[in-house]
């Protein structure tokens, strides 16, 4: 434990959705199974304009019976307008609970269950253990720190994000990918369930998983100064015309910036992505711990 770093995750807030029918209204709604979600178990999940674009990405587990969604601050006010509108007659409720909750991004250490995404009780909270390298702790308000704690900078958890390969949708980034841009549907990432029924954008993203290829994937790369999500990418093929943008930015211990960015797959194979203009800085693409085709 004395291993583990601590670093609060002030950018980040918590929706909870409670109810008889919190699980079948959250799985009418999002990219992924709510129903079948074990009652130990933790998803990713977006929220989709109808044309299929991301407006909000989640991390979802189940705390009892209902369910804490978390996700970027900056867009949780809107999301939770968003999704009020389709409450209707349903038997749920949405509450914004962050002030509820300290919520801790942790870097290394045994924290928490083994299993990725899973979870398991944590001093009145929840521990969600997202990979071997972190996890995220949920706690009361009140609740102190193991006393191992060695605090970390947000930053820190930036580059975790961006080395994982996992996306999050901010508000600058709203509307600007399908869910295959950010690799939500691999495997490693799973935030898209092709078995389960409608919800809203899903004929646009059945339609891109089964009838097309993707032609614009989220890489992990190393930039020589920072870029702030949403910023344009460009390639020669592409011309004055951006064709992508940066997702999420770091710096890194060695130096310079690491960033996930959406580009045209051609454009990276030909190693040609600039970022900013068409001959802004060059992109060096760096490995994802997954392959993306």
């Amino acid at each position: 434990m004395s291993q583990s770093t601590f670093i609060p995750l002030s950018d980040h807030g918590l929706i909870r959705a409670s109810g008889e029918e919190a699980a079948s209204f959250l799985h009418n709604l999002l990219t992924n199974d709510i129903n079948h979600l074990p009652t130990n178990g933790a998803r990713h999940a977006a929220l989709c304009t109808a044309k299929g674009r991301m407006i909000a990405s989640f991390l979802i587990w189940r705390e009892g019976p209902d369910f804490l969604l978390l996700l970027s601050a900056d867009i949780l006010p809107g999301i939770l307008k968003k999704l009020s509108m389709y409450i209707l007659r349903s038997k749920v409720k949405l509450s914004d609970v962050s002030a509820e909750r300290k919520l801790i991004g942790v870097l290394g250490g045994d924290i928490g269950p083994a299993e990725p995404m899973t979870t398991a009780p944590w001093e009145g909270g929840t521990v969600i253990r997202l990979d071997a390298g972190r996890a995220v702790l949920a706690l009361p308000a009140g609740a102190d720190l193991p006393a191992a704690e060695q605090s970390g900078e947000l930053a820190r958890w930036h580059l975790a994000e961006i080395r994982a390969g996992i996306p999050r949708i901010v508000a600058a980034t709203q509307e600007l990918f399908t869910p295959q841009m950010v690799n939500y549907e691999l495997p490693a990432v799973g935030g898209v369930s092709f078995q389960k029924g409608c919800y809203p954008g899903q004929e646009i993203v059945a339609r891109t998983q089964y009838l097309g290829k993707v032609k614009r994937r989220m890489y992990r790369v190393r930039l020589d100064r920072a870029f702030p999500p949403g910023t344009n990418v460009f390639t020669p093929e592409a011309g004055d015309q951006h064709c992508g943008s940066i997702v999420l930015c770091a710096p890194a211990p060695e130096g310079g910036f690491e960033a996930l960015l959406v580009v045209q797959s051609s454009g990276m194979e030909a190693d040609a992505v600039h970022v900013g203009s068409p001959d802004g800085p060059k992109a060096e693409r760096l490995p994802l711990p997954y392959t993306v085709d």
